[in-house]
């Protein structure tokens, strides 16, 4: 990670995601009114005055429970602070200081981290005063916002960005949007930790630990992977909580914004009806795909074991077979490092752009393998073709009758571009048009 890293903190409930949402510009973080909503370190990227820079939302500290949760929660807010080149400290102005802000106000200070302060819920910001009260947890100037309204939040931006490391000059690596995907509890979690080398998420036992989708950048070979760690997807009838709804939707919008999506599949429970879903989501909507077939390290197994799994997945889901099939443990790191080299494949297989005269060569070749089923009597022609858009990669071919090709003879078509040209794990769409309408365009 190569940007600045702000991390904000505080107790339960005084408003960190808010104030998370209003710097980002969306509703990223879950929002709820009842504490703990957030529980792993969230990052995202946000901008002011032309400064980029890392926000990262962590779980409400309480630095002296002994409830699990709140101990797995401290140690993602440790981690978040020593990561952090700025600590912005949260409080709430409608509680005044309380024994657990002093708390965190040591712990800040004896991490050596530059510290802003800023006191929440300061609605009524023109006649303010209350702030001034935080003056005894000696961080210095307490800085008044509403992370509700936005009052407030441009000034501590600016302070923000004027307390950030020098930018560093900017690089000429190669961004990939990954999300991890899959239904509850098959590691997915476990894979991403496997891939960083840190404990950055937490992993539980428990399905549904894992609420947001958590933005972790990792350099690889002159490219940066953003690994996008989700909640766990499950059937809607299933999602009873508020939380859980919106946590269900996050996954959606991590799919929306990915270049490649790894579905984390359980080698020991096999596919399910959920994970043919959530792979033709993430294939319906132009995402590349890498499936990880992670627990393998238990599965009994012969040399042929993999490949049948294989042929079973791609036989439920036709559009699987020549998607990258990795057999991997992400507890004993197992083939788990091949997932990052099936991630730049497939992300590269996405963005590829073939030229107008290879793809018409193409077009004549598989013409002449198979020509288009005829349509009432009347000859059905290719014309010819070329490569329109990338990321999904898509073709325009020009047709003397484009609404009379038939699905399977599309399906060949897109065989046998994905074949001469190596679109692996990317999907690959297909227009006809007419030449009179192609000429308009």
């Amino acid at each position: 990670m190569t940007a600045a890293t702000v991390a904000i903190v505080g107790r339960p409930n005084v408003g960190k995601s808010t104030l998370f949402n209003r710097v980002v510009g969306g509703r990223a973080a879950i929002v709820d009114d009842r504490p703990g909503s957030t529980r792993d370190r969230h990052f995202a990227k946000a901008e002011w005055n032309g400064r980029g820079f890392w926000l990262v939302d962590t779980g409400g500290f309480l630095p002296s429970s002994d409830e699990p949760m709140d101990a797995a929660v401290r140690s993602q807010v440790e981690m978040a602070v020593d990561t952090a080149d700025l600590v912005l400290f949260l409080v709430d102005v409608e509680t005044g200081p309380t024994p657990g802000d002093q708390e965190i106000a040591q712990y800040v200070r004896s991490r050596g981290r530059p510290v802003l302060l800023a006191v929440n819920k300061a609605d009524a910001l023109a006649r303010e005063q209350r702030h001034l009260s935080f003056y005894e947890l000696g961080l210095g100037e307490p800085l008044a916002v509403s992370a509700a309204t936005g009052k407030g939040t441009g000034d501590l931006l600016d302070r923000v960005v004027a307390a950030l490391p020098p930018a560093p000059a900017p690089t000429a690596e190669d961004e990939i949007a990954v999300a991890v995907i899959g239904r509850p509890n098959v590691g997915k979690s476990s894979l991403v930790n496997r891939l960083v080398g840190e404990e950055r998420l937490i992993v539980s036992e428990h399905p549904g630990t894992t609420r947001d989708a958590i933005d972790t950048p990792i350099r690889f070979h002159g490219h940066v992977l953003t690994f996008v760690d989700t909640a766990g997807l499950r059937r809607r009838g299933k999602i009873d909580e508020a939380v859980e709804f919106y946590a269900a939707l996050r996954t959606e919008r991590a799919i929306e914004r990915a270049d490649v999506c790894v579905i984390v599949v359980d080698a020991a429970s096999g596919l399910h009806t959920m994970d043919v879903k959530i792979a033709a989501r993430a294939w319906d909507a132009g995402r590349g795909l890498v499936i990880a077939v992670n627990k393998w390290d238990v599965v009994e197994k012969d040399t042929k074991t993999a490949e049948a799994g294989r042929r079973v997945m791609a036989e439920r889901a036709p559009f699987l077979d020549d998607v990258p099939f990795l057999y991997l443990s992400a507890k004993t790191g197992l083939r788990a490092r091949q997932v990052m080299d099936a991630v730049v494949e497939v992300a590269e297989a996405r963005r590829r752009r073939v030229q107008t005269a290879d793809v018409n060569r193409a077009i004549r070749e598989l013409v002449a393998q198979r020509q288009p089923p005829q349509a009432g009597g009347a000859e059905v022609k290719l014309f010819y073709g070329s490569q329109i858009a990338v990321a999904p990669p898509t073709f325009a071919i020009v047709s003397s009758r484009p609404d009379q090709i038939s699905d399977p003879y599309r399906r060949f078509l897109v065989n046998g571009l994905r074949a001469r040209f190596g679109f692996r794990g990317a999907p690959i769409r297909v227009q006809f048009t007419g030449r009179r309408r192609a000429r308009a365009g």
